[in-house]
């Protein structure tokens, strides 16, 4: 015959190692995520020859629960390193960066809607200076996107004031740029959100100055 003492103890057992679960759980939901990635290559020709490639290497997200707790806030760290290497003898500027987009499709190249500035984001070639902001924390609604530069270089201009760069230039066949835990902050998206990396260059020969841009995989902000 069992006793009812034992029975309720062993009960109590058991809703103690369910409560325990359950805050290991919420712990784990809670928890950052890391997202490896596969950076890519992109190899183009120019009018006069020369031979670009573009390499997105040693790329990652690391995707954290917002401080706030709520759907509308998400916050990564994204690391990786952009290499160009050209043909001849040339030189180039490295603009790499991000765009983020708020409940809007930006796997085709880029986003269909609320971009900075007048850019065509649809080819693996963009004109203008990509249209981006440098600073990753960004407010986006239903259907908008907006890119941002990584970099944000400090140096003096040609009067000695202080001025920002968001590009770093090489000159020769190679150049590169690398980058660790830069944040992407997002508000104010209460849909699914997504973040793509870009490596844009901007080369500049006897004969051509073009842009060519690399695109990496998207990956989700939540």
């Amino acid at each position: 015959m069992f006793d009812r003492k034992m029975l309720a103890r062993a009960a109590g057992l058991c809703a103690s190692a369910a409560i325990t679960v359950g805050l290991l759980s919420t712990g784990a939901a809670n928890a950052d995520t890391f997202v490896p990635l596969p950076g890519g290559e992109l190899v183009k020709t120019l009018s006069d020859g020369t031979v670009v490639t573009i390499r997105l290497a040693g790329e990652s997200a690391t995707i954290s629960p917002s401080m706030g707790s709520t759907p509308l806030h998400r916050n990564a760290w994204v690391s990786g390193s952009a290499q160009v290497e050209l043909s001849g003898t040339a030189g180039g500027k490295i603009f790499p960066g991000y765009t983020v987009g708020c409940q809007v499709n930006i796997a085709g190249g880029g986003a269909t809607g609320g971009m900075d500035g007048n850019v065509d984001w649809s080819g693996d070639t963009v004109t203008g200076g990509v249209g981006a902001n440098s600073g990753g924390n960004l407010s986006l609604g239903p259907g908008q996107a907006k890119s941002f530069y990584v970099l944000d270089l400090e140096q003096a201009d040609d009067f000695g004031n202080e001025s920002h760069k968001t590009r770093n230039a090489f000159k020769g066949t190679s150049g590169s740029v690398t980058w660790a835990d830069e944040t992407i902050g997002l508000n104010g998206c209460g849909g699914y959100a997504q973040a793509r990396a870009f490596v844009s260059v901007e080369v500049e020969t006897d004969n051509v100055i073009t842009w060519v841009t690399l695109w990496g995989q998207p990956f989700s902000l939540g």
